[in-house]
Order: structure tokens, then C-alpha cells, then sequence
């Protein structure tokens, strides 16, 4: 009975650990990039406002769920949407408290939940996260916003995703909030005893993609975030184009609002910053 030589039998044990490797590696990636939840832990009438349920389709057939706070309608903002991208943790749910201090400038809100988030169906990756954003931009558009009044808001790595969504649709603003320059530069900082940069497929490349962006940016970061330094958002506003705005807030990465006066001045001069760039 014949046997195989040794060094075949070493090659298909080896090309299997490396193979488990890899795909120990992804999963750990993914696992660190997105910690999705399902449960909603608060309700949007608790807001007291109006609101609706907004369910629409991504590009690959991924059905998403949000919900729509449109501006009082004595607003002199009525006209202008903010597609509200959240951060990699918990859902929509987890982010009533910003979509408060967001409607108090006068302005609608969509809040979304991406793919395998609260009640939209699928699983995160990269590329959906950037077809569910175009997805609510695309809502907001057929209920009647034009994209010059959409403005792209990303919360920690929902900025991620704003950014991109700004380079493949029009928009009329863009602001980051909270945000890093790229997974593999915070992979980098957080675990510095693995070459992350080499090993990362994950990429939410947010800095290299601002200086191609013509849009008005506002960024906003507090020197108290634990997670995201605040030297991230220093580089992301130092790589935009004008004209730009730079808001330093106060809590940590995942309470923005500890002064939320300081906060609301931010997006109010963001705001008073757009609308002097529109055509006369």
C-alpha cells in the first residue's frame, strides 16, 4: 500500500493552520469593528415629537430600518436633512439624546441602523455600511430633499461612512463626529504588537478620502475620548478642503453631550457656514 511522501502530508497540514489563521483574523477584525445589537432599549416617541418609521432597501436587497424626526414646521431649517450614520456599537436606540440636540437646530433627521444593526436584516461589512448610507440618501430624497440640503453626519465610525457617502452622492455638508482617520491607524494605536496595517482588510480610510471632497466639513472631537485621539480629528480637519469649521466638545467617546450648549454652537455655526455657501 502506498503512502504519501511525508513533506505532502506536512503541506496540507500547514496550508490548513495557515488557513485557520487567516480566518481567525477576520473574525477577530470584524469582532473588533462592529458589536451590532438587536434590542432597543428606548423608543423614538420618547423624543415627544413627530416621527416615522422609515424602512427602505439597500442596492444588494438588504432591507433597513431608521426613523425620520422631520423639523417643526415653523422652521426656518425645514429645508435641510441630516442622514445621521451612528457609531460601530448598540443601534438606533442608543442615540436619542444626539438626535434631540440635532433637531433643537432646526433641521429633520434620519437615523438608520446599518445592516445586522437593531431591526435592519443582514450582516455588517464595509461595503454594505456604504450601500445602506446611500440607501437613506436616497430616501430622504424621494421624500422630497434635494441632495444639496442632505448633510452627511458620521458618529466615530459612522464617520466612515458619511465620508464615503459624501464622495459617491451629493450632499450639501459633511460633519464627523467623534471620528478616526482609519481602522488600520486606530488598529495600530490599540494594538501595537500586531502588524495591523498589513493584516487589515477592514479600512474606513477617512482621511485619505477628505482631500477630495468639495463639500463644507465640520469636525468635532473632545480631548476627553478614551477611544479616538484627539490628534485623529486634528488630521482629518488638516486634510479638508475649505471651507471647513473645527468644534472641540466635551465627554467622552461615547457621551459627546456633556456640554451640549458647546455642542449646539458648533452645528449652529456649521449651519450659518453651509447656507453662506449656497448660490445666491
Amino acid at each position: 500500500m502506498r503512502t504519501d511522501p511525508f513533506w505532502k502530508k506536512g503541506g496540507v497540514v500547514l496550508v490548513a493552520l495557515v488557513a485557520g489563521f487567516w480566518l481567525m483574523l477576520r473574525w477577530f477584525e470584524h469582532s473588533q469593528v462592529y458589536h451590532p445589537t438587536r434590542p432597543f432599549v428606548a423608543d423614538a416617541d420618547e423624543l415627544g415629537r413627530p416621527h416615522e418609521e422609515a424602512t427602505f432597501v439597500a442596492a444588494d436587497g438588504t432591507s433597513l430600518h431608521g426613523w425620520f424626526f422631520p423639523a417643526h414646521t415653523n422652521s426656518t431649517r425645514s429645508h435641510l436633512a441630516i442622514i445621521y450614520c451612528h457609531g460601530n456599537g448598540g443601534n438606533i436606540s442608543h442615540r436619542l439624546n444626539t438626535c434631540e440636540a440635532l433637531l433643537a437646530t432646526g433641521v429633520s433627521v434620519l437615523i438608520f441602523d446599518y445592516r445586522g444593526y437593531g431591526r435592519s436584516s443582514g450582516k455588517p461589512d464595509e461595503e454594505g455600511t456604504y450601500m445602506d448610507a446611500e440607501a437613506a440618501h436616497a430616501w430622504l430624497m424621494k421624500k422630497g430633499f434635494p441632495e444639496t440640503n442632505l448633510i452627511a453626519y458620521g458618529e466615530s465610525l459612522g464617520g466612515g461612512v458619511a465620508t464615503e457617502l459624501a464622495g459617491r452622492r451629493k450632499t450639501g455638508g459633511l460633519i464627523l463626529q467623534s471620528t478616526f482617520t482609519s481602522i488600520p491607524d486606530i488598529g495600530a494605536e490599540l494594538f501595537p504588537w500586531l502588524p495591523v496595517r498589513w493584516l487589515s482588510r477592514i479600512h474606513y480610510a477617512t482621511q485619505g478620502k477628505l482631500p477630495s471632497l468639495k463639500v463644507p466639513l465640520l469636525v468635532m472631537h473632545s480631548r476627553d475620548d478614551g477611544l479616538i485621539p484627539f490628534t485623529h480629528a486634528e488630521t482629518n480637519f488638516a486634510s479638508a478642503n475649505e471651507p471647513k469649521r473645527f468644534c472641540e466638545i466635551k465627554g467622552n467617546h461615547n457621551y459627546p453631550l456633556m456640554d451640549r450648549r458647546r455642542y449646539h454652537e458648533g452645528i449652529e455655526d456649521f449651519l450659518q457656514l453651509m447656507e453662506s455657501q449656497r448660490p445666491k
